[in-house]
């Protein structure tokens, strides 16, 4: 070979080599950014995860059945208000963390974690906009305020060691101290033209009283003191714990209800007596000066949705109208089901709560992944409890008691018998608290991040329309599966019509939350609007008006969070045609995990 021919070889083979090199160094790089900003957001996030937990131990507790194992350590803390400084809007921690966050690229994270900076980023920026709106928020209110809430907290706290239970007691025993923050922040609220109504602060202090009743607690009644025994007798029994220590431990129990808990509720009683008259509007958000922006921001960062509300009303308008026609036409098809049907409980074959979550676990197969393999996922099971006689006022029909992420194990599912249910709708009820709902939902979402390393925070961004929506959505399959239990057409028919019907409702109710709290319809129009859809008892319709008015964006959280799952699904099945199934459809929302509508919009674009 020449001599020249082997000289530009080997030119061109050191060029080669030096680009080589230069690559390389540029891959170095890339992976350094990509390393430190990987680095910083996992820290970034820890340090979050800690500091939103720190403070307050219900949270923590609920949380993380073991904090220890995750660096918590020190006194049991109820976080308590603190008024604000005239230099202070609440807003500068979060300011801070966008600020810090503004200097991480989510380009240089792995998927995952560029998915939760978006999150995170849209969820604090959201919460940045709400933070001038400092008292709009009702903590005490008739329908789910703290004053109900707290018990029910108390009563299911979980206790799994000796530490737990001092740990209650230390709650306990500042109880006074957070209602009393409670009540000057109401007090300021009052101050600032923002107290609820009459009505509404007549119902918590009726409820103050009637939640810790003295007799009970006189006499050693009360749910907190049972339920409280109940679990100290189940530490015994584990050899945890000596019958000297529960003794003393009951009789700590019994002191503080009495001399701290039960003063506490009178305090909060004898405030609102005070401060009843100072409320200055009865109706919607919108007669409130800034009301009509707040009920936008609590829309968006309630439900999770980026729609506008003249997108939302189209979209509920819309479905009411297809439900309505389809209820038509279907007392069209079965003219005898106005009257035929009462009740389903003649024609379901399945009575106990056990036997219906059963059936609903195998009509959902399958629809629904199976858990994510693992240990744990093997060890899944839930409990129902009852509802305390005492609270049953106060309480939801039906709820699942989320659990701790780090222990997923024992789920508990609360049925409220003051009204009890119908046999279809007590199996459609735990089809939305059980399987397919929260307790799948929850469980599935959680081993799979767990699973995956997925950051920590996302365990503390809570998406309402992604929960609810997600609930309500399966609750209206369950009437398919209801339907697919029983063998004659016409009781089949009878349960689509029960369907149709909760979703007209719902639908109507969220139409109305817009029309009370954005529009200003007052009470009169209101029941104008349920005439027309046959609702014409005036106390059934002030009812509804006044739970809607105390409750604002709720039942949007459930319907308009259904609406946009099968938003979802429509656009899942356009962009994967035939390799569309329910069940890849399903995996996708619960691998997602708890986001926003926009979050699973733009990732469902990337599958």
């Amino acid at each position: 070979m020449p001599l020249l021919q082997i000289k530009k070889w080997s030119r061109k083979r050191r060029s080669f080599f030096l680009g080589l090199s230069a690559f390389a160094i540029v891959f170095i790089l890339i992976s350094c950014f990509i390393t430190s900003d990987g680095r910083r957001f996992q820290t970034l996030t820890e340090d979050l995860f800690h500091s939103e937990l720190s403070g307050n131990i219900l949270n923590l507790h609920y949380t993380l059945a073991y904090p220890e194992k995750y660096g918590f350590a020190g006194e049991a803390s109820l976080s308590s208000y603190q008024p604000r400084s005239e230099e202070d809007d609440g807003a500068s921690n979060i300011r801070s963390t966008l600020n810090q966050l503004s200097k991480i690229s989510p380009d240089r994270l792995k998927e995952d974690d560029s998915y939760t900076y978006k999150l995170l980023n849209r969820y604090l920026t959201l919460r940045l906009s709400g933070s001038s709106y400092a008292y709009y928020d009702e903590p005490l209110s008739p329908s789910s305020g703290m004053q109900s809430g707290l018990p029910i907290l108390l009563a299911d706290y979980t206790f799994r060691s000796s530490k737990d239970v001092e740990d209650y007691l230390h709650i306990l025993d500042q109880t006074d101290t957070y209602f009393d923050g409670l009540i000057q922040y109401e007090k300021e609220k009052a101050e600032h033209g923002l107290f609820m109504s009459d009505s509404a602060a007549g119902d918590v202090i009726e409820q103050c009283y009637s939640i810790m009743d003295k007799d009970a607690l006189s006499s050693g009644a009360h749910f907190l003191h049972t339920t409280f025994e109940e679990r100290l007798n189940t530490l015994e029994q584990e050899g945890i714990i000596s019958q000297e220590q529960k003794m003393k431990w009951i009789s700590e129990n019994d002191r503080l209800l009495t001399t701290v808990m039960a003063p506490a509720y009178e305090r909060v009683a004898d405030a609102f007596t005070i401060l009843q008259g100072s409320g200055q509007n009865d109706k919607g958000l919108c007669y409130f000066p800034e009301g009509r922006a707040y009920y936008e921001y609590l829309l968006a960062s309630t439900t999770g949705t980026s729609r506008s509300i003249a997108e939302i009303k189209t979209l509920l308008f819309e479905d009411f109208r297809q439900n309505f026609a389809a209820m038509a036409s279907l007392l069209g098809q079965y003219p005898q089901l106005a009257a035929a049907f009462t009740n389903s409980d003649a024609t379901f074959p399945y009575i106990t709560p056990v036997e219906m979550l059963d059936d609903l676990k195998n009509r959902m197969a399958a629809d629904f992944p199976p858990f994510p393999q693992s240990e744990e996922a093997e060890d899944i099971h839930y409990t129902i409890k009852s509802v305390s006689p005492s609270m049953e006022d106060y309480c939801s029909p039906a709820y699942y008691l989320t659990p701790p992420i780090d222990d997923m194990r024992n789920n508990i599912i609360y049925i409220n018998h003051k009204n009890s249910p119908d046999a279809l709708t007590l199996y459609t009820t735990l089809a939305h608290e059980g399987y397919p709902g929260h307790l799948y939902q929850t469980v599935y979402s959680q081993l799979y991040m767990n699973q995956n390393n997925t950051s920590c925070i996302r365990y503390l961004l809570h998406y309402g329309g992604y929960v609810e929506g997600w609930a309500f959505y399966v609750e209206n399959l369950s009437y398919q599966y209801a339907q697919s239990v029983v063998s004659d057409s016409l009781t089949a028919a009878w349960y689509e019509a029960c369907r149709l019907n909760r979703n007209i409702q719902l639908c109507l109710y969220s139409m109305l939350d817009i029309a009370i709290h954005y529009e200003g319809a007052t009470l009169p129009k209101a029941q104008a609007i349920l005439r027309k859809v046959g609702i014409t008892d005036p106390q059934t319709a002030s009812a509804i008006y006044d739970y809607i008015v105390e409750e604002p964006v709720n039942y949007l959280k459930y319907y308009l969070g259904f609406l946009e799952f099968l938003s979802l699904k429509d656009t899942a099945q356009n962009l994967w045609g035939d390799d569309f199934s329910l069940l890849r459809f399903h995996q996708f929302i619960l691998e997602t995990g708890p986001s926003d509508f926009q979050g699973l919009n733009d990732k469902l674009r990337l599958r």
